[in-house]
């Protein structure tokens, strides 16, 4: 039975924690990278999928690359953070099933029907992301999702090898500068959204 965790935990998830246009020059770690990875890979996914492909830019090079494809806005952000992060979806997923998911033919669900894989893709990659920004926080890191790119121009100079990859969302990724972040947004009620049916 899953117990509820404390208040400091659900403060540094959610409560307090922020989504930041800039970083402390505190590295991060390859380790640290790892550490992040060890725990979003165990966010369910339908069928085990697994779709997300990660680039992770940590040397100049590779955020110069990545900030040609960006916003104006998104530039600065992207070449400031100690790490910046491509997270992308393979639409031909369904190749690694037979070890991810072998409790039956689940490949052959997707076999021969790209708009099925399409679609699964870019759920479980979104779903991906957000274990990944959750993961950040839960080991002492900060992320700042954002769109704001031409994912054709990201997928062109980062995935042109693999022509089932393409681009989700993009992060940032570090020690989080508190003076970069906005005041507070608002966040609804309950029944602002949701309803019980």
């Amino acid at each position: 039975m899953t117990q509820p965790i404390d208040d400091a935990a659900l403060d540094q998830l959610f409560r307090t924690a922020r989504s930041y246009n800039g970083y402390t020059d505190q590295p991060v770690s390859t380790d640290q990278l790892h550490a992040v990875w060890e725990l979003m890979k165990w966010g369910p996914t339908s069928a085990n999928q697994m779709p997300a492909r990660l680039v992770w830019c940590t040397s100049v090079e590779a955020k110069e690359k990545l900030a040609a494809c960006c916003s104006a806005t998104n530039q600065h952000k992207i070449l400031g953070a100690p790490v910046s992060v491509i997270i992308a979806m393979d639409t031909e997923f369904h190749e690694e099933l037979p070890w991810l998911f072998p409790h039956v033919d689940a490949k052959a669900w997707f076999t021969g029907n790209a708009e099925l894989r399409q679609a699964s893709a870019f759920r479980n990659s979104t779903l991906q992301g957000a274990y990944f920004i959750m993961a950040a926080r839960a080991v002492g890191l900060d992320t700042g999702p954002m769109s704001g790119f031409d994912a054709g121009a990201v997928d062109k100079a980062f995935f042109a090898d693999q022509s089932s990859v393409h681009t989700n969302f993009i992060s940032t990724l570090g020690v989080g500068d508190p003076a970069s972040v906005h005041a507070r947004l608002p966040r609804p009620d309950f029944d602002k959204f949701g309803r019980i049916a």
